[in-house]
């Protein structure tokens, strides 16, 4: 399959059945803001189920935390992020676009490395490269300028005694600020885990490329807080850990690799970074990421707040401040990375004879919106088979599905990656029995209604 077109087959498929929506569409939308419909939904939150069980749930290690958005905006100061969450955009001068510089560069110039420039050379580079505007061609730019990318916004009722507050660029800092209140409460030692999901926002430039990069975004990690001596043990078990999350959630082998952050593009709190790319149509992107972050964090905490938040260990009767590994999973990323890895296209024959293109999602059975669907071949059926759905549709999320011809039906359900379709025909009347059609063998197998949950179950286990 040629891989040019499949993000617009992705996005137009994603549309069209339920999947994700551009957001305020019928007011001309918003740039970079999308809306996830009934299916993008459901398979978003089995994501998040699934990640939460993989990481938080099957592990003694590990315990969770729902932060609030807004946050004391001493907490972004004493991060750092105030001061150093920053990038360069630069403006077309004729169309008024704007980018952010080094990705600018790096898309016209691949053998550049931009890792650690000022805003001084990115505006070099783009005039001396002669770069120009991938919307209307001018080579015509501002200078590369600084920006925050922490959205800000203002508690109070009244402009001018409000006082500015930021919605939250990452997630980590609601743990690091509860650490000390989490490890007492919860009489945990190290090492553990603080794991959190949920919105973050950043007031960044963003390139396009559906759902890659958004202004609002779901993240999925956890603050793993360890003794410092451990850091490189960790740092790789928690990398390998990744690897089989990726392959439990069925991303397609040897579309991932592992990049090594350099010493200049480095974050501020990071002693060590990694990224897991994924091989996308636009080329290798950042899909997850692993950083050491020493005790960066939890030390400008105890320094700005005036707060212990040291960890005293019972064994050596010692104080003492943890140091902190952070796998990072971007939810929506993760999302994405599937649709990749789950669309497919197959050749089947009509009942004319005739060749058709067959589009399946293949998602893992675990992860597809529903899990079953029921079809009654007839409307005259509808009856029995609402009776097979209210039998079925607490152990499963079942689609009921009467429009349309039954072809055009299994059609719309393999576009949509339901891995069974149970039919109700008119011999269900007489024999009590129904068909299971398998989405990825095509292949058919009639069983007794009172089976039916326990045939299904054995095929999802």
């Amino acid at each position: 399959m040629d891989s040019s077109d499949l993000m617009q087959k992705i996005s137009s498929l994603c549309k069209r059945r339920g999947f994700i929506f551009p957001g305020s569409e019928i007011y001309g939308g918003l740039a970079n803001t999308w809306d996830y419909g009934p299916l993008g939904t459901e398979i978003k939150k089995n994501l998040e189920r699934a990640w939460w069980k993989f990481f938080v749930q099957d592990r003694l290690d590990m315990v969770g935390l729902d932060a609030a958005i807004l946050m004391n905006p001493k907490v972004w100061e004493a991060s750092g992020h105030v001061a150093n969450f920053n990038d360069a955009q630069v403006d077309c001068k004729q169309c008024k676009s704007r980018y952010r510089a080094d990705h600018l560069i790096e898309d016209a110039l691949s053998n550049v490395k931009v890792e650690g420039l000022s805003p001084v050379d990115l505006t070099k580079l783009i005039q001396e490269n002669k770069l120009k505007c991938p919307k209307c061609g001018a080579q015509n730019f501002t200078e590369a300028r600084v920006f925050n990318l922490l959205f800000q916004t203002s508690i109070g009722s009244l402009e001018e005694a409000a006082s500015t507050v930021y919605l939250r660029g990452e997630l980590a800092q609601g743990m690091f600020v509860n650490f000390k209140t989490i490890q007492e409460s919860m009489r945990k030692k190290l090492p553990f885990g603080i794991a959190q999901v949920g919105k973050c926002f950043r007031n960044e430039i963003t390139p396009g490329n559906f759902i890659f990069r958004t202004l609002e975004f779901d993240l999925m990690e956890f603050e793993y807080f360890i003794h410092p001596e451990t850091w490189e043990d960790q740092f790789e078990y928690w990398l390998n850990q990744m690897h089989k999350w990726a392959e439990f959630i069925g991303l397609k082998q040897g579309k991932t690799r592992i990049r090594e952050h350099t010493k200049d593009e480095l974050s501020h709190y990071s002693k060590r970074t990694v990224d897991i790319e994924f091989e996308t149509p636009f080329g290798w992107k950042e899909l997850y990421g692993l950083a050491y972050r020493t005790d960066f964090d939890l030390k400008n905490h105890i320094e700005k707040s005036g707060e212990d938040l040291q960890y005293f260990d019972p064994v050596t009767n010692q104080k003492f401040i943890p140091h902190v590994i952070e796998p990072t999973f971007g939810l929506n990323r993760t999302l994405l990375m599937l649709l990749l890895s789950s669309y497919d296209e197959d050749e089947t024959e009509s009942a004319k004879g005739e060749k058709e293109t067959r589009v399946v999602m293949r998602f893992p059975k675990h992860l597809a919106p529903y899990k079953v669907a029921v079809l009654p071949l007839s409307n005259k059926l509808n009856e029995k088979a609402e009776e097979v759905w209210k039998q079925i549709s607490p152990h499963f999320v079942t689609d009921f599905d009467v429009t349309g011809s039954i072809g055009k039906r299994y059609r719309r359900q393999d576009e949509i990656g339901t891995p069974y379709c149970v039919t109700v025909d008119f011999d269900t009347l007489k024999d009590q029995q129904v068909t299971i059609r398998d989405r990825d063998q095509m292949t058919q197998e009639r069983v007794d209604i009172e089976e039916l949950r326990k045939v299904l179950v054995g095929k999802f286990n």
